[in-house]
């Protein structure tokens, strides 16, 4: 594609993503198929442009009122992914000199807010939280995220996978925490591979993979995914119960559910029973009272552990939307503890980073709930052999109460678990 016509193509985007109507990677797929025309380079240039001008928006719109043309034209050029020469070929002599101007700032010579490229309400809790590794964790947030596979235990041994993988022409090492994971290099593709055609594979953050395995659900047991979505973790905990036993697949979206299915006939697993329900107290829920060995509990929230991937979602969440998800979090925390038999494990998870989605929920879920006894997450995970696990946790007597991920540390996605045992 000629880059004049490339770069409108990418500043049309920009503008439908900025209007923040819709999730940004779900404009960005609807703008594909309507543009059926555009080959992966293209599709991969503009997708790439679309989330650097997420990721450093409050620094763009700096810079964007001293250029010239359509706002969303300046920020594409901006945020543009590619070479500069590609680029500068397709601007007119203003627009080259401005992005020149542009390019020569300095990041030490802009404000705080142009720096970290976040919004002010997140700032302070993070740099409470913290302290000087704020603008640690600020810089890795303006980063992609690596992309992790999970090999399926059921099936696969990870090593083996690595292997096919390099004859594959991919590069996989690894990953630091879960034996399951491998990190690999670039954006291959993968569905062509006969590894993903057979269920060897599954992407999943490695910071995922860690809820799965914290759950640590045996063979033969009863076991309830309770906001299950597209069954990511599901898939992992099936596995980890080499497909017997049962396990429940829960969630009030049947849409969510439906993409488990093709996943759940690749992966083997003859366990799995996805149920969509109507709410957290749904009469499907009510029958299994009191009857399950572990439910896993990765409940909604507000995503920001996850800004390396959905960088939007800095812009689209607030302090109110955050409050209302709180007070869900609690009711479906509650109700899905009535699940959990005498003896049996209950999981709270989030992808968030903010103390109040996260161990606000879990103590006044344990102050109200005295049956229900506070487990050491890292105590657990050093049992599962799972390396530094007490450097993936923090909170109580010993700094190993909950487990806390963050990207700038372990180059997760920021996830966070409370773990429970019923008395």
């Amino acid at each position: 594609m000629h880059p004049k016509a490339l770069l409108d193509a990418t500043a049309e985007l920009v503008g439908l993503v900025l209007k923040f109507d819709h999730p940004a990677d779900a404009v960005v797929s609807r703008y594909f198929r309507e543009h059926r025309e555009l080959g992966p380079r293209e599709r991969a240039t503009l997708a790439e442009t679309v989330y650097n001008v997420l990721r450093n928006k409050l620094r763009y719109d700096h810079f964007a009122p001293s250029g010239s043309g359509p706002k969303e034209r300046r920020m594409a050029i901006l945020g543009f992914h590619g070479p500069r020469d590609f680029l500068h070929s397709a601007l007119n002599d203003t627009e080259s000199a401005w992005l020149k101007a542009c390019d020569a700032v300095k990041p030490a010579d802009l404000l705080e807010r142009h720096r970290h490229n976040l919004p002010e309400w997140l700032v302070a809790p993070l740099k409470a939280q913290l302290g000087d590794a704020f603008w640690p964790l600020a810089e890795s947030l303006l980063r992609p995220a690596p992309l992790d596979l999970r090999v399926n235990a059921l099936s696969d041994k990870r090593v083996d996978v690595q292997k096919e993988l390099k004859l594959a022409g991919i590069q996989a090492a690894p990953t630091a925490y879960s034996p399951w994971g491998l990190r690999i290099e670039g954006k291959p593709a993968l569905t062509r591979l006969d590894a993903f055609a057979r269920g060897a594979i599954e992407v999943q953050d490695e910071g995922s993979q860690l809820l799965a395995l914290l759950l640590d659900a045996k063979r033969g047991e009863m076991v309830v995914d309770f906001c299950a979505g597209a069954g990511g973790k599901t898939l992992a905990i099936g596995a980890s119960m080499r497909s017997t036993g049962r396990l429940y697949a829960f969630d009030v979206s049947a849409h969510r559910l439906d993409a488990l299915k093709p996943r759940l006939a690749r992966s083997k697993l003859s366990n799995v029973h996805p149920a969509a329900i109507a709410h957290e107290r749904d009469d499907r829920v009510k029958r299994l009272a009191g009857k399950i060995d572990r439910v896993l509990v990765d409940a909604p929230c507000s995503g920001l552990g996850t800004l390396r991937r959905n960088p939007d979602l800095k812009w689209r969440q607030s302090p109110q939307s955050v409050a209302e998800l709180t007070v869900k979090q609690a009711a479906i925390l509650q109700s899905a503890a009535r699940l959990v038999k005498s003896g049996g494990r209950l999981v709270y998870a989030t992808c968030s980073v903010l103390p109040e989605e996260n161990e606000a929920i879990a103590e006044a879920f344990g102050a109200a709930n005295p049956d229900f006894e506070p487990q050491d997450a890292g105590t657990l995970l050093e049992g599962l052999k799972v390396q530094d696990a007490a450097g993936l946790c923090a909170g109580g007597e010993n700094g190993m109460r909950y487990l806390r991920l963050w990207p700038h540390r372990q180059d997760t996605d920021g996830f966070f678990a409370a773990v429970w045992k019923r008395k």
